[in-house]
């Protein structure tokens, strides 16, 4: 294998990033500190964080206090510098709704708005956007989380009519250039946010399934700590699983306990035995807490109990869906490099 070669601006924009997020994690340092922790000389800290000062995205505190010698200046991360705008497209029991947020570059909701509308479809999105835009400073990145699937910035299946089919990442870049702009499926969403939030093992496997009140059934899975999206963006539509009856009779079965409970079990054993995750979340309006106790039973007689993952009821994960809005709004900023050999 021959070695991976990079060119000396990629160099400098991961050095960037690699003070940017020191400063981030650990709130403020000098100098020192942060050469030590990204392994980089003190001298292109030095020359990074000038930079930075400089267009206003690390503030400099000023000097510490002295123990003898020059003292040093102690630097922090500026997470108002920029903003990022969150937008959750909804469409529940016939009512459509946008909620947005506005975020700082430390991923903190700095406001928070839920509208509803008669319909929603790209002239309203757009519209939306032109106003949070002339409100909000330096707006740097747009989120956008959809019932539905998005691949390459093409929305395909989606609860929300006007928006199946169209190119909405195309068109928004179009109207708004410069901005960093991001679609999502709102499970994918929800299981980033609720993995981010439970602190798991970076290498685990991670899984949320959710069954809401007359609409099939969706999942989300993190793999080995990575979210999983699949080769078009269909990962985690398990009402394709082979149930054994029609998608109509699968829609009439969540209508009762029982079938809701048929339903949740069959389509857990199949998650457990394809990704075996350590944890499952199960959510959606049709479950209750009370379901969990038998839906464990149900599950250990036909997975052996030391396969079976920890299993969680959690019926609001409005929060954590957020979360993962947000968190993968902040991510889509930060350089990434690829890695590429040289024939």
């Amino acid at each position: 294998m021959r070695p991976l070669s990079h060119s000396t601006q990629q160099v400098k924009k991961i050095n960037i990033e690699l003070v940017k997020n020191t400063l981030r994690t650990t709130g403020t340092g000098t100098k020192a500190s942060i050469a030590s922790l990204t392994r980089l000389s003190v001298a292109t800290c030095g020359t990074i964080l000038n930079e930075l000062v400089q267009t206003g995205e690390i503030l400099d505190l000023g000097p510490d206090e002295s123990s003898g010698g020059r003292p040093a200046s102690r630097y922090q991360f500026n997470a108002d510098y920029a903003s990022l705008i969150g937008l959750i497209i909804r469409t529940e029991s016939g009512i459509h709704s946008i909620t947005h947020a506005r975020a700082n570059l430390n991923g903190e909701i700095l406001e928070q708005y839920t509208r509803e509308y008669e319909v929603i479809n790209i002239p309203v999105i757009e519209q939306l956007l032109d106003d949070l835009l002339a409100r909000y400073h330096n707006v740097q990145a747009v989120g956008i989380g959809i019932p539905g699937v998005a691949h390459n910035g093409q929305i395909g299946i989606c609860d929300v009519a006007e928006l199946a089919g169209q190119p909405l990442i195309q068109i928004l870049q179009q109207r708004y250039e410069g901005l960093q702009i991001i679609i999502q499926n709102d499970m994918n969403l929800t299981v980033y946010g609720l993995y981010h939030e439970q602190n798991y093992e970076e290498d685990s496997n991670f899984a949320v399934l959710t069954f809401p009140e007359n609409h099939y059934a969706g999942a989300g899975f993190i793999i080995g700590g990575r979210l999983l999206s699949g080769n078009s963006f269909f990962s985690g539509e398990v009402s394709y699983l082979p149930f054994g009856i029609s998608r109509e009779e699968q829609l009439r079965k969540l209508h009762t306990p029982e079938g809701v409970h048929a339903l949740v079990v069959h389509t857990i054993i199949s998650i457990i035995t394809i990704i075996n995750p350590a944890a499952l979340v199960i959510t959606g309006s049709a479950i209750a807490p009370s379901m969990l106790e038998q839906i464990e039973q149900d599950c250990r007689k036909q997975i052996p109990s030391e396969h079976l993952p920890q299993l969680l009821v959690q019926q609001d994960t409005r929060h954590e869906y957020l979360t993962g809005l947000i968190t993968m709004t902040l991510e889509s900023l930060t350089y990434h490099i690829q890695l590429i050999e040289r024939n």
